[in-house]
């Protein structure tokens, strides 16, 4: 009986370390360790904490403004820096059925991935006589709202035809499904007339160099204006096909054929001035970007 007693104290002796290791373990960490760590958990990151940027390790150990430099460097290598684009579309002559004129259609735009400012020009002059048919520009503030489009607004001077005009103007460019690029926008001048103009191209790979380009425009005027001889409703419709081919991505010769007509009451208009409604034009040009 001894002997056992003697088994059972000993056996009590070596587990009553362990036993007070375990129970220090079990207790509730106190006050003061809580709120330490506490502290350490919701101590402030950076100022970018509540700009929905998530904390990092670096934010623990380095100033705020340091981490927000460091950010601001990161997003421009990786995309948020300016650039530009530069692009004659159409730089071509028109054969024009004997009254033969040269055509442009320049834009170009400079910004970042979102915002950008966009400069377009358009016009066309007539060789005989020597004399602008058409010209313009606008300047427009241009935003990305999705993917693939751009919301654009600002304004456009008319040079030709006289008397000029001057337009708040209000659209959207982009790449529509199954690749058709989309430019279309809504005039106002500052006579109060409303208008809007739809263009719509199409490219056709042939081969890596050869492509095929279909066009059209639509112009369309909400109500009459007799000083600048266009109608109410759908003015004119203008199609195209040009053939580039492109000795370099940025140059790029072409060939085609074109087709404007002057619709509904602005071909009475036409008429009533003594000017054709139609005409049709083979064409020669040259496509560049840079």
């Amino acid at each position: 009986m001894t002997r056992s007693f003697l088994t059972a104290l000993t056996v009590a002796l070596l587990a009553a370390p362990s036993l007070a290791t375990a129970e220090n373990m079990a207790q509730p960490m106190s006050r003061d360790m809580d709120q330490n760590m506490s502290h350490d958990m919701t101590a402030p990151m950076s100022h970018t904490a509540s700009q929905n940027v998530a904390p990092t390790a670096a934010d623990r150990y380095y100033d705020p403004a340091r981490m927000a430099a460091a950010r601001k460097a990161v997003k421009k290598s990786m995309g948020g820096q300016s650039g530009y684009y530069l692009q004659a579309d159409r730089l071509e002559f028109q054969s024009n059925e004997g009254d033969g004129l040269v055509l442009w259609d320049l834009q170009g735009w400079y910004g970042g991935d979102i915002n950008k400012l966009w400069l377009k020009s358009e016009g066309e002059y007539i060789l005989q006589p020597h004399a602008f048919e058409e010209a313009e520009i606008q300047a427009l503030y241009s935003c990305a709202i999705l993917p693939f489009f751009d919301f654009q607004a600002g304004i456009r001077q008319d040079i030709k035809p006289k008397p000029s005009r001057t337009y708040a103007v209000i659209g959207i460019q982009g790449l529509a499904p199954y690749q058709f690029e989309i430019d279309a926008a809504a005039f106002i001048s500052n006579k109060g007339d409303l208008s809007a103009r739809i263009e719509a191209e199409y490219e056709i790979l042939l081969t890596q160099r050869l492509i095929l380009q279909p066009r059209a425009e639509l112009n369309l005027s909400a109500q009459n204006v007799g000083e600048l001889s266009v109608g109410a409703g759908l003015s004119t419709v203008e199609t195209g096909l040009r053939l580039r081919y492109e000795i370099k991505r940025q140059i790029a010769p072409y060939i085609g054929i074109a087709w404007k007509r002057s619709v509904g009451q602005t071909a009475d208009f036409a008429r009533a001035d003594g000017e054709n409604i139609g005409s049709a034009s083979v064409m020669v040009g040259l496509r560049l970007w840079y």
